[in-house]
């Protein structure tokens, strides 16, 4: 720690992403990638964009990528902010509609980086522990708040929540911003997407990352009544109007125009991660219900913290949380079929089946 740190970094306890070890090659399922590459459209577009215009500033409103999302969701541009990732969308979230006087209600076993944002910008963190079937205790976010982030489905878990509870948690918080992270909706869950024109505190944040492949250049968004887009923009042209670059913004509405194309990819992964609970079940490990691009599981008889240096050995990367209720889980995101075969593999000579 350093002397020259104000007290607000003092005290952060920031997140920890998935590691990304560089000695060697690994079948990597640990960060909740698209095994998959983006559509060949995508690149092109990439390409065609690396021209000399990368001397000028990118536009600063996204117009172009938010008329693309605004045709594909049935909503308006007014209804759609683009910034650098869902997690900056999160965070611009966080700074917008919350307020250290209420307090922020999300899942004890949920995406660690809620906590993060919270601790930030000094808010009070109302957490609601998930039942021991890790579900959303629904009952528990329809009491008096400041705010409220859901994601659906929920990490690390993958489990997803149906859209008649999303309601009811509308319903009892008019008067509290409801954010849903929709960062894996797209394999298998339910988007509450048509629900915004109805509901004036919803805001849905979505990403690129997963579903269409574009972890590396970072473009996410947020879905929601104009004067939810109103703050978020103000707090954006309040620290950098530019979030997004020219690639980034070519990448971004090429992919949201090919949906066609990550369809079929989204079907192989759901197809894939049917294919690999079945085995794991018969090897006896116990798996949550996932609608996510990973499942989370555990076995009875065999600690997960030990099967995770072992697979690492082998040159396997999963995802462990030394965390309360989910030590003995391992979060394993879903590769290509080769991948998960090799997964399976090294789990039965680890096991010794």
């Amino acid at each position: 720690m350093s002397k020259y740190w104000n007290e607000r970094i003092h005290k952060l306890e920031p997140y920890i992403p998935g590691e990304q070890p560089k000695d060697k090659r690994y079948v990597k399922l640990n960060t909740n990638e698209n095994p998959y590459p983006p559509s060949p459209k995508v690149l092109q577009a990439i390409r065609n964009a690396a021209d000399d215009q990368l001397r000028l500033y990118p536009d600063p409103n996204t117009d172009d990528l938010r008329a693309t999302l605004a045709e594909v969701t049935g909503l308006t541009s007014e209804h759609i902010f683009v910034g650098n990732g869902s997690d900056e969308v999160l965070a611009f979230s966080f700074m917008s509609f919350f307020s250290p006087d209420r307090p922020v209600m999300f899942a004890d076993i949920t995406y660690s980086f809620y906590k993060v944002y919270a601790n930030l910008c000094s808010l009070e963190a109302k957490i609601i522990p998930l039942d021991d079937e890790f579900k959303i205790p629904v009952d528990a976010f329809c009491k008096p708040n400041g705010g409220i982030v859901i994601p659906n489905p929920n990490a690390p878990t993958g489990r997803d929540i149906s859209l008649s509870s999303i309601r009811k948690v509308l319903d009892a918080n008019l008067d509290s911003v409801v954010i849903i992270d929709e960062a894996y909706v797209n394999f298998g869950a339910e988007s509450v997407v048509p629900l915004i024109k109805e509901y004036p505190n919803l805001l849905v944040v979505q990403t690129l990352s997963k579903y269409s492949s574009l972890a590396g250049i970072r473009v996410g968004f947020a879905l929601g009544n104009p004067e939810l887009i109103d703050g978020l923009n103000r707090l954006k042209n309040s620290i950098n109007s530019y979030t997004i670059d020219r690639l980034a913004l070519a990448g971004a509405k090429a992919a949201i125009e090919d949906d066609a194309y990550y369809q079929q990819v989204a079907d192989k992964i759901i197809t894939t991660r049917q294919k690999t609970t079945k085995i794991l079940h018969e090897l006896g490990f116990n798996i949550v219900p996932s609608h996510a691009n990973f499942i989370f599981i555990t076995h009875p008889s065999f600690n997960a913290e030990t099967l995770f240096y072992n697979l690492k050995e082998k040159g396997i990367l999963v995802r462990y949380f030394n965390q309360a209720r989910i030590s003995n889980y391992l979060r394993v995101s879903i590769g290509t079929d080769e991948e998960m075969n090799q997964f399976v593999e090294a789990i039965k000579e680890i096991i010794k089946v």
